[in-house]
């Protein structure tokens, strides 16, 4: 069984405004899509992952600089392929929240 890594891109200035501004029932309307799509994928889904706030990037000069990527979450999928992988991201939440979402899959690379 293969791993791999799914990364959620939102505009982060925006997906943080519209979570400020929800209620907590709106947060849990939310929360049940993915929660359901959590189900559908059963054992596939080896971690749900979390949101992710705004990082700094380290250069190697050991400088730092706030980070200009729209990573906004990942979770850890197994499947027999990166087909299969696909098949479970099919009509995911993260797709409905805005339009400018998106979502990556890469397979990990196994180490030994």
């Amino acid at each position: 069984m293969k791993k791999f890594l799914v990364l959620y891109y939102a505009p982060a200035a925006e997906a943080m405004k519209m979570m400020a501004n929800a209620t907590p029932e709106q947060k849990a309307d939310g929360m049940k899509p993915w929660m359901d799509w959590m189900a559908k994928c059963g054992n596939a889904l080896v971690d749900g992952g979390a949101p992710t706030l705004p990082g700094q990037v380290v250069a190697p000069n050991g400088g730092w600089s706030g980070s200009t990527s729209d990573v906004g979450g990942y979770s850890i999928l197994q499947a027999e392929s990166l087909e299969a992988a696909k098949r479970l991201l099919e009509g995911h939440p993260h797709l409905m929240w805005l339009p400018s979402c998106r979502v990556e899959v890469m397979e990990m690379m196994p180490l030994m």
